[in-house]
C-alpha cells in the first residue's frame, strides 16, 4: 500500500486557511506540521489541540485496512442462530452492532442491532428469525481512505463497515470509534479506572485489571504463579495464551480465574475484568459395595 508523499501539496480549504488565522503561508504537509508545532510552542494551541490537528492530517494518509479489526477476530453472530444463542453472543461481548453472516464469515448477509432485539419482547407469540432484524451493511473497500470512509459514515449515518478486498471477501471490520480515535486519541468508556493502580478490586470475586499490569503484581494480588520471566505484563501473557490479540468481550480460563477483555486495540490489550471461580464442592464418595 502506497503512503502520500508527506512534500506532496496540501489541497486548500480548512488547512489553508488555519494557516492565515496563523500568519503562515501552508503549501504541503511539513509546512502545517511546522506551524502546528510552532502555535503549541506560543500557547496558542493545547496539546489536545494540537495532537487532534495532527490526527486529522494522519486520517487523510490512512486506509480502512490500517484500523480495521482483521477478518479472523471479527465478532458476528450466524443468522441461523436461536434468540439464546444471540443473546449469549450480546451479552458476552458488549458490543451494539454485529455482522450477521450465513454460511462462511465472507458471506455478510446484514447488520444487528441489539437494541432491535428489544422489538422481540413486545412480539412474544411471535417466532423469532433473525431475518427480520436485520439491517443493509456497509460494505468499503479496504483500500478507501478514512476520510472518505468518516464522509461516508456521516452520509448514510452508519457506524459499521465491512470491509471488503480485491476478490469480494471479508477482509475485516471498521466502526466509527475506529475512525475518530485515530483523531482524538483513545475514546474512553464504562470501564475506565479512575485510579492510578493497576487492579481495582469491586468485590472479593470481580477486579478490573489493566493490561499492563506487571505480572509480579499481579501474581502477588491473585496469589498465582504466572510465569514472570517469560512475560512483563499480564496483558502481553494473555495474547500468548491467545495466540493473537483477542477482541473485546472474548473470555478464558486460567486456573481458578476467568479473564474478560474489556478493551483491547489491534495491539494489545488494555483492560481485563478478573474474576474469581468458585470452588467446585467435591463431589460425594461412591457407597461402599453392599456384600
Amino acid at each position: 500500500m502506497s503512503v502520500e508523499d508527506p512534500s506532496a501539496p496540501v489541497s486548500p480549504g480548512w488547512i489553508g486557511r488555519l494557516g492565515q488565522i496563523l500568519g503562515r503561508e501552508v503549501r504541503d504537509r511539513q509546512a502545517f506540521l511546522a506551524v502546528v508545532e510552532e502555535a503549541f510552542a506560543n500557547g496558542v494551541l493545547d496539546p489536545d489541540a494540537r495532537d487532534m490537528l495532527k490526527g486529522v492530517l494522519k486520517v487523510g494518509e490512512q486506509r480502512v485496512s490500517d484500523v480495521m479489526i482483521p477478518h479472523g477476530q471479527m465478532i458476528v453472530i450466524q443468522e441461523e442462530e436461536s434468540l439464546a444463542q444471540v443473546l449469549s453472543t450480546v451479552v458476552a461481548s458488549g458490543h451494539s452492532r454485529f455482522p450477521v453472516i450465513g454460511e462462511s464469515r465472507d458471506q455478510v448477509v446484514g447488520l444487528l442491532l441489539a437494541k432491535d432485539l428489544l422489538a422481540h419482547y413486545e412480539q412474544r407469540a411471535r417466532h423469532f428469525s433473525l431475518r427480520d432484524y436485520l439491517r443493509p451493511m456497509l460494505f468499503v473497500p479496504e483500500t478507501k481512505a478514512l476520510n472518505l470512509l468518516l464522509r461516508e459514515f456521516r452520509s448514510t449515518r452508519n457506524h459499521m463497515a465491512v470491509a471488503i478486498d480485491e476478490f469480494g471477501g471479508a477482509a475485516g471490520l471498521v466502526t466509527l470509534e475506529d475512525v475518530l480515535e485515530e483523531i482524538v486519541g483513545e475514546i474512553g468508556d464504562e470501564y475506565d479506572l479512575e485510579t492510578e493502580g493497576n487492579i481495582l478490586e469491586h468485590s472479593r470475586q470481580r477486579f478490573t485489571v489493566r493490561g499492563l499490569a506487571g505480572l509480579p503484581e499481579f501474581n502477588r494480588h491473585f496469589k498465582t504463579a504466572l510465569p514472570e520471566d517469560e512475560f512483563d505484563t499480564i496483558g502481553g501473557f494473555l495474547v500468548d495464551q491467545w495466540g493473537r490479540v483477542p477482541s473485546r468481550g472474548e473470555t478464558r480460563e486460567i486456573g481458578a480465574l476467568r479473564f474478560r477483555v474489556l478493551r483491547a486495540d489491534r495491539r494489545r490489550i488494555q483492560l481485563l475484568e478478573v474474576r474469581r471461580q468458585k470452588p467446585q464442592p467435591p463431589s460425594a464418595p461412591a457407597d461402599p459395595p453392599t456384600a
